[in-house]
């Protein structure tokens, strides 16, 4: 994980130039910090207004704005993102557990709403602020005292509910009050707090929702519901739509693509790809859709040449596949759901189950002493697996693809001339799923008409 800075309050632009630069010390053109006489709103004389574009680890690049009178004295500090709105509003939740907790860095936006949730303040949306934990809490505890001299006189019965509230948040700031949680919730997708790599379940929570028509409209943004749609609200086939997402692997924001595809004389298939440029995670997975066959099916295919090979497959995630001349068998579930060609489909179940086995990757320098702590008859039996598997995949022996899918969800391209005539080299063949298959989908116990009745 790379090293993070974080900002007390009040800290000025000038001083954390010094880290953002260390931080780009690696960008041709290192950014440094803009300089523009404006006019302050405190004494009407001429201040200077700074500017620094800079990169918040895991989130996206901000810029702080710091401006100073030398006049009067007056200072202000805020922060606005460098990009625009993004598609989804956010809402990010960190339960504080320790005393470095206070020091995560937090990014909150002009249209950002912070709530400390046990102490039950909220901060509305208004002026942008790159802070941490800390300076959150401390200035919401000095704002409230700051008018604590004012209800004592004219409102009593509030003064003693304020003072509580008071007392309260300097025990969190002592670490006498933990756990307790803070959250920033965006509708413009621009605010953040930052994630640790040691976090466990519960402790860091990021949650991407869909923007409501009156947020939108607060924002400034068009009714973009049923942008990309048709007029009946369906997705358009063949195009292609993005969705900001969040990498499983680091935690980084990235964007998970979709695509409905209609593959033909079988259904209309959706296609969805997650990239990060962060990390290198990827990832690739096949959705089918519509109603629940009243069957199962089953496809038989013969590989016999490259022609075989270059076939179109869908695996879908319901689908047993075997192959019984390569001793080759994956359960439903393994790998997910796949659209891809034969010799795709085996290699990626070869690299898989050959990294599983010898705990090396296909690049791995020291793959040739892979297995050496495998029994030497075992380590035998799985490269001579391999060697056939990788000999298929060549196109230098023939075999055989069945797949088993009690959703009917899985297809293989036919090569037959005429669509309606049967490709000599596949079977395709309908069969009653099992009870356990029936079981393990989740069909036994589904009521699809009068389901509000009781069973």
């Amino acid at each position: 994980m790379p090293e993070e800075t974080f900002t007390p309050i009040g800290q000025k632009v000038e001083d954390i130039a010094p880290a953002a630069a260390d931080a780009q010390a690696e960008d041709d053109e290192p950014r440094g910090v803009e300089e523009i006489e404006s006019l302050c709103m405190n004494c009407h004389e001429n201040g200077t207004t700074r500017l620094l574009l800079t990169q918040i680890p895991y989130f996206r690049e901000i810029i702080i704005m710091s401006f100073s009178c030398d006049k009067c004295g007056f200072q202000n500090n805020e922060i606005q993102p460098a990009g625009t709105f993004q598609l989804k509003g956010v809402h990010v939740e960190l339960r504080l557990t320790q005393m470095e907790d206070f020091a995560r860095q937090v990014v909150k936006s002009d249209t950002a709403t912070v709530k400390f949730i046990e102490l039950d303040v909220e901060v509305p949306a208004g002026r942008g602020q790159l802070t941490n934990v800390e300076g959150l809490l401390t200035t919401i505890v000095e704002d409230l005292e700051a008018g604590q001299a004012d209800r004592k006189e004219q409102a009593p019965e509030v003064y003693e509910k304020v003072e509580e509230i008071i007392q309260k948040g300097r025990k969190m700031l002592a670490g006498e009050a933990f756990p307790f949680r803070v959250s920033v919730d965006d509708p413009a997708g621009n605010s953040f707090i930052t994630p640790d790599m040691r976090d466990g379940v519960g402790k860091w929570e990021k949650r991407e929702y869909l923007r409501t028509k009156e947020q939108n409209e607060a924002l400034g943004l068009a009714d973009t519901s049923n942008e990309g749609l048709t007029e009946s609200g369906d997705i358009i086939p063949d195009t292609v739509y993005a969705f900001p997402a969040t990498c499983p692997g680091c935690m980084h924001p990235c964007t998970t693509n979709m695509k409905m595809v209609d593959i033909p004389h079988f259904r209309q298939v959706v296609i969805m790809n997650t990239t990060c440029d962060d990390c290198g995670y990827k990832s690739n997975d096949v959705k089918t859709g519509g109603e629940v066959p009243e069957k199962g099916k089953k496809v038989t295919i013969k590989v016999r040449n490259s022609v075989d090979l270059a076939r179109d497959i869908l695996k879908s995630e319901s689908c047993f596949l075997e192959c019984p001349e390569l001793n080759l068998s994956v359960n439903p579930g393994t790998l997910g759901g796949r659209f891809t060609t034969v010799e795709g489909l085996l290699t990626q179940v070869r690299d898989d189950l050959h990294n599983q086995i010898f705990q090396t990757g296909p690049e791995d320098p020291a793959a040739v002493h892979a297995g050496d702590s495998l029994p030497a008859e075992e380590k035998a039996r799985w490269d001579k697996f391999f060697g056939d598997l990788s000999a298929a995949i060549k196109g230098e022996r023939e075999f055989t693809i069945i797949l088993t899918d009690p959703m009917a969800s899985s297809y293989v391209q036919s090569l037959a001339d005429d669509p309606a005539q049967p490709d000599e080299q596949m079977v395709v063949e309908e069969y009653e799923r099992t009870d356990e298959e029936e079981e393990e989908l989740g069909l036994k116990d589904m009521k699809t008409e009068n389901y509000s009745e009781d069973h």
